[in-house]
């Protein structure tokens, strides 16, 4: 239904709607007080949204490790960088609420499961391997799908990402690091990290959503150029670049079909699992049940706070009006 109602809208051929497309052919960018097509609009709410509540329930599988990190160093590394992921989230809840939505409806949205967030949080980090496999490909998966965001049409959205971007791309270098560490390391270290690939290999494939040919959205975001690529070249690009880096680690990729095709100057692959990513997608997942029972608790406990904060800011504002 909803997909319905944003096609039938993005069909608008008012002047209005024709002038909004040719400053997106130009290159300019939609400030929030500019008039918009009301799908181009939802069309954000429903990516940024996604995106944050990405960030936020993405905290989730990294800071069940904090406290089992093996050194000093690494337990300061990974709680630096859960600490990141949440500013992640509060810049792009930021960003939504230009378009004139609130932080309170989207976290509500994500509770009721209206909204979604990445499915790769719904996989579980079962050892110290898997916090490199995390950084090195579901990070590494995700600057290739965010880098191209900082030239997204949405003013609010492409700069918040500039940021997010650098920070992402620390993440990477931290999560690969742990692997190298790992590959280096004693014989049952290397195979730690050969089975944190295993696992996380073709999530991290998923990352980029649906094959093009069934991505309901892909082609009027691009249109309206909230996307810049489509999720199959984002993900070949992402497969050509780790590739080589598997390699150099010395671990084998779980896929006996990928090979380098000298005529398209690329890594021939297999698809992942479509079957399996709806079904995650629907909420049966290895841990859908568990990340939002997390956020869910983390809300409830945090009514006090927003209670308080709002009490405060309501007797902030008598006091102005008064004087």
């Amino acid at each position: 239904m909803y997909a319905q109602m944003v096609t039938s809208e993005a069909a608008d051929d008012s002047p209005e709607a024709r002038a909004f497309q040719a400053r997106i052919d130009a290159g300019e960018k939609i400030e929030p007080k500019d008039w918009m097509p009301e799908a181009y609009r939802r069309t954000l709410i429903r990516q940024i949204g996604q995106h944050a509540h990405s960030e936020i329930v993405g905290q989730l599988p990294e800071g069940n490790w904090i406290t089992r990190a093996p050194t000093l160093e690494r337990k300061a590394i990974l709680l630096a960088k859960v600490q990141d992921e949440a500013g992640h989230g509060l810049y792009l809840y930021c960003a939504a609420e230009t378009l004139g939505v609130s932080r309170d409806d989207l976290t509500e949205d994500l509770l009721s499961g209206r909204m979604k967030y990445s499915s790769i949080f719904n996989y579980p980090t079962l050892t110290w391997a898997d916090m490199g496999a995390v950084g090195w490909l579901v990070d590494g998966a995700a600057i290739m799908n965010q880098v191209p965001l900082q030239r997204t049409s949405y003013g609010p959205y492409a700069r918040a990402m500039v940021r997010i971007c650098k920070e992402e791309s620390f993440h990477q270098r931290q999560g690969y690091d742990i692997m190298l560490k790992m590959c280096r390391g004693t014989p049952a270290q290397k195979r730690m990290a050969q089975d944190a690939m295993n696992r996380f290999w073709y999530p991290a494939l998923m990352m980029f959503g649906p094959s093009d040919k069934d991505s309901v959205h892909s082609a009027q975001s691009m249109a309206w150029r909230i996307k810049i690529n489509t999720n199959d070249e984002l993900r070949q690009k992402f497969v050509d670049e780790t590739v080589p880096q598997a390699e150099f680690l010395g671990l084998a990729i779980p896929d006996t079909d990928l090979r380098w095709n000298e005529e398209r100057g690329h890594y021939d692959f297999s698809e992942p699992d479509w079957t399996e990513f709806y079904d995650v997608i629907k909420g049966n997942g290895p841990c859908n049940v568990e990340r939002m029972t997390a956020r869910r608790k983390a809300w409830d406990d945090g009514a006090w706070v927003r209670e308080g904060l709002l009490a405060h800011a309501r007797k902030k504002a008598g006091k102005v009006a008064a004087e």
